[in-house]
């Protein structure tokens, strides 16, 4: 028997279900981390050496975790398997779909090794940051999912592409602080456990005071960086989805200011921290989308060529 096929528009829907769902584990990850749960499963894959975990909320919010994570596996397997049989076919879904369920396999084993490890710093931002990297692979997916090749047409030369493309790399300076500084901080994962859990002092007891000081400063930095890559590339003329795709990532930017200042001021409550970390998230996947809308520059031809229409668009 032959397996059945899919269609384009039911596999674009596919594929933004499952950008959504490895979102939204992200944030289900940082519950785990800021309800002290981090190690109410301390052993991997079992739960204190049994399947069905213990009827405790530290260790059923950590299982919880891990079986919202089986499911996704699940759900980006059938994503990379189906990219086989969309039609018409296309090699580069096909490619890039396999990402996925590869990025979940390898958040599972190294969630199974941050767990043996008591939750080390270094562990726990592997964690996080290889989320950001699936992420990056599931909005590349659902976006080329939009358009068959050779329909988007390039728009942008290369000064405006690299513009855009800086703010992402800047941007993910920004989360590598912000993890860092989280790693400095009071919210180690684990509560009531018996565990000590390593925080970050390499400056001693302003560590945390320093990196928050840090953090801060390179988000402001990727807000006016943001406004400043609005204001020109509107000028040359660039279309209006990538301006709003970057208006609201200044505008998510300025609403992390605002959540990081309250937390500094009420000593980092939980609520606020995961306030933090969902917009840091939403930050991340503007900036991603932003850099897949800028695509790839025009030809040095076609530049020229749409000099002069930009320059009438900006007048």
């Amino acid at each position: 028997m032959r397996l059945p096929t899919i269609s384009a528009e039911r596999y674009r829907l596919l594929a933004d279900i499952s950008l959504g769902l490895l979102a939204l584990i992200v944030l289900t990850g940082a519950a785990v981390r800021l309800t002290g749960s981090g190690l109410g499963c301390p052993d991997w894959p079992k739960c204190h050496g049994s399947v069905v975990p213990p009827l405790e909320i530290h260790a059923w919010t950590e299982f919880g975790n891990r079986l919202l994570t089986g499911l996704i596996g699940f759900v980006v397997a059938a994503v990379s398997l189906l990219a086989w049989r969309r039609r018409p076919f296309r090699r580069d879904l096909a490619w890039v779909g396999t990402l996925l369920p590869l990025g979940v396999l390898a958040q599972a084993i190294l969630g199974g090794f941050t767990v043996r490890n008591h939750l080390a710093p270094p562990f726990v931002m592997g964690h996080f940051g290889l989320s950001m990297v699936i992420l990056v692979a599931a909005v590349a997916l659902s976006w080329l999912a939009r358009s068959e090749p050779g329909e988007r047409a390039r728009l942008l030369d290369a000064k405006g592409v690299w513009a855009v493309r800086a703010l992402l790399t800047w941007g993910t300076v920004v989360l590598f602080l912000g993890a860092v500084t989280t790693a400095s901080g009071p919210h180690a994962g684990a509560s009531g456990t018996g565990e000590i859990v390593p925080r970050f002092d390499f400056f001693g007891v302003d560590t945390l005071d320093a990196m928050i000081h840090w953090h801060g400063r390179s988000g402001t930095v990727l807000g006016l960086g943001c406004v400043a890559a609005f204001l020109w590339l509107r000028r040359r003329g660039a279309p209006r989805d990538l301006l709003q795709a970057i208006g609201a990532t200044a505008v998510l930017v300025a609403a992390q200011g605002v959540v990081g200042g309250l937390q500094y001021w009420l000593h980092l409550p939980a609520g606020l921290v995961w306030i933090h970390v969902a917009i840091a998230t939403t930050t991340w996947l503007t900036l991603v989308l932003a850099v897949a809308m800028a695509g790839r520059p025009l030809a040095r031809t076609e530049a020229e060529a749409a000099a002069p229409r930009a320059a009438v668009a900006a007048g």
